[in-house]
């Protein structure tokens, strides 16, 4: 490259990006980092504003998710790093590479308390696989292929990087501002001052007219050894019971979700997936579990969990019974070993590990006593389920409103899950169409994930359908990015179930601690918001209601609009509970 076209610091950034396939980036604005927003979109990346920083985070989670590529999101110095804090944890627990780019003060003023100065890399680094702070502008594009490849080497997470402002804006921008600023007086203070400063410049432009740096260091997913498939295939020859448990990280490389479904398929073992791995069946495969998971994992004498930890989703190990083999397939081994040490341990992608298993696991019987006593189970659940959803009430029923949904639900639909016990109804009744369809915040359980994701998934998937599975508690985080949903002419059909509380905690604080207290909310008409932000809001009040609602919701997204239905629900008993320790 010429450098010509390396006028500013913002430049580099962006053509860093662009060189990645970065296709938008999303953001808040904020006069520290308004030089790679412009720089972006001059490259040819669009630009996502969004009205929280947070949800900026969320939203490039949501896309790095999806398409294989890190999400990437940019806003400015302090407060704007700070509110995405909670966003940032969300993807490191949930393993997910995101590049967050930061605006700082002016490298000469840090310290001395210029505008919104505050620590960058203490506040972040405990949340962040690696914190980049850039003091060059020579080495700006170098920190963010740097970042791209820490985000997605190993267990991939989020990755931090600092640009100060002085490194962003055009060479002699910056130079008439140190000029600007060390004017004036002939002291010897005055005279230190000017030379340090013209010191200091150069040393920030010092090689900035040299070519970009190339991308970089290559991405290196390891496979489990041939030796442990082998002892692999073994137990599973031997089991007469076998479980298999997919979760999230098996769908680290999603352009591979295609290989990971024929390989579960291929191995013909009865499966429950979690997390991302919801859907990569298909929404009725013979061999997908769906209910009384706990009861079959301990009944089974080989268990193999494929992205999945013994954490608190498990009882920490303790759901599987300790005679069991426990095979753990996992690209951390701290993870694969967290609670409970397996019999055998696959260091390596658990996506990969899969379709490997697959093509050395000789054919056997299909166990068919047991395949039949979980699908029975099933059976039994569902039939529970639809005579809970047949009861009427006042308003709507909430699992009978579920039903309808992923009764009308397109065939690409993607659902996004926001919420506490709304979402917990939903997870239970929904069936996600096909792989990498189905989002929720991951281990964390996070609330206020909802707009952002959604605004990711739709920029990844432009021609799907979005639906926005929002507890009415939950969707106070993020209710305002209706806004940007239509400024970016992003349809979507966001459903709230509405019961006027925080329902998923009253449950359990009113069993135990006999009051209700701040768990209250009110049957607030958030589809007015949803049309005072230029969307589109449909009140449903009673099941009769629901059916036309909801197509007619359809017909709105699928001309362009953003669709906010709020359901009022009735209360019901379907689930208890909501302490998890």
């Amino acid at each position: 490259m010429t450098e010509t076209l390396h006028r500013s610091g913002g430049d580099r950034v962006a053509q860093a990006l662009a060189a990645h396939g970065v296709r938008q980036i999303f953001t808040l604005c904020g006069g520290h980092v308004a030089p790679i927003l412009v720089a972006a979109k001059a490259n040819g990346i669009r630009i996502v504003d969004l009205r929280d920083e947070a949800n900026a985070v969320f939203a490039a989670d949501a896309s790095a998710r999806r398409s294989g590529i890190p999400g990437v999101a940019v806003v400015t110095a302090g407060p704007g790093v700070s509110n995405t804090l909670t966003a940032l944890k969300n993807a490191q627990l949930a393993q997910s590479a995101v590049v967050l780019i930061g605006g700082a003060a002016p490298t000469a003023l840090q310290g001395r308390g210029a505008l919104q100065d505050i620590d960058q890399r203490a506040l972040v680094a405990p949340h962040v696989k690696a914190v980049l702070r850039v003091r060059r502008v020579a080495d700006l594009d170098g920190a963010v292929h740097q970042a791209f490849a820490l985000a997605q080497d190993g267990l991939p997470g989020p990755v931090f990087v600092e640009c100060p402002v002085d490194l962003l804006y055009d060479e002699a921008t910056i130079r008439g501002w140190y000029q600007q600023a060390s004017a004036g007086g002939h002291s010897l203070t005055a005279i230190a001052q000017r030379w340090y400063l013209r010191r200091h410049v150069a040393r920030m432009f010092a090689g900035s007219t040299a070519a970009a740096a190339a991308t970089g260091t290559s991405v290196h997913s390891v496979e489990p050894s041939a030796a442990v498939i082998e002892k692999v295939v073994a137990a599973l020859l031997r089991a007469e019971r076998p479980l298999l448990l997919v979760g999230s990280q098996a769908l680290c490389l999603p352009n591979e979700a295609a290989a990971v479904a024929a390989a579960v398929a291929a191995l013909g073992l009865p499966v429950y997936l979690s997390g991302m791995a919801r859907g990569l069946l298909g929404r009725a495969h013979p061999l997908q579990r769906l209910h009384q998971r706990r009861q079959a994992l301990r009944e089974a004498d080989c268990v193999i969990l494929a992205g999945v930890p013994c954490d608190f989703r498990l009882d920490y190990g303790r759901h599987i019974r300790g005679a069991a083999t426990l095979i753990a397939a996992n690209r951390s081994r701290l993870e694969a070993r967290l609670n409970r040490r397996p019999t055998l341990t696959a260091i390596g992608d658990a996506g990969r590990f899969l379709p490997l298993l697959a093509a050395r696991l000789q054919a056997r019987g299909q166990r068919p006593e047991w395949t039949q006593t979980l699908r029975d189970r099933d059976a039994e659940r569902e039939a529970e389920i639809d005579r809970a959803a047949g009861v009427a009430g006042d308003q709507v029923n909430p699992l009978a409103l579920c039903r309808e949904i992923d009764r009308v639900a397109a065939d690409n639909a993607i659902f996004i899950a926001d919420g506490g016990d709304f979402v917990a109804t939903a997870a239970y009744t929904l069936h996600p169409r096909g792989p990498l369809t189905w989002l929720d915040p991951g281990v964390f359980g996070t609330l206020g994930v909802g707009a952002g994701f959604a605004i990711g998934a739709a920029l990844t998937a432009p021609a799907a359908e979005i639906w926005l599975i929002w507890g009415d508690g939950a969707c106070g985080f993020s209710l305002i990015e209706f806004d940007s949903c239509v400024r970016h002419h992003l349809p979507l059909i966001a459903i709230v179930g509405n019961d006027a509380g925080w329902t998923q905690i009253a449950r359990e604080q009113v069993k135990m601690l006999g009051d209700d207290v701040g768990s209250v909310l009110a049957r607030s008409d958030y589809h007015r918001v949803a049309e005072g932000l230029g969307g589109v809001g449909i009140l449903v009040k009673t099941q009769a209601e629901l059916p036309a609602a909801l197509a007619r919701a359809q017909a709105c997204a699928r001309a362009g609009q953003a669709v906010l239905v709020n359901v009022w629900l009735d209360k019901n008993t379907f689930r208890e509970g909501s302490i998890s320790m």
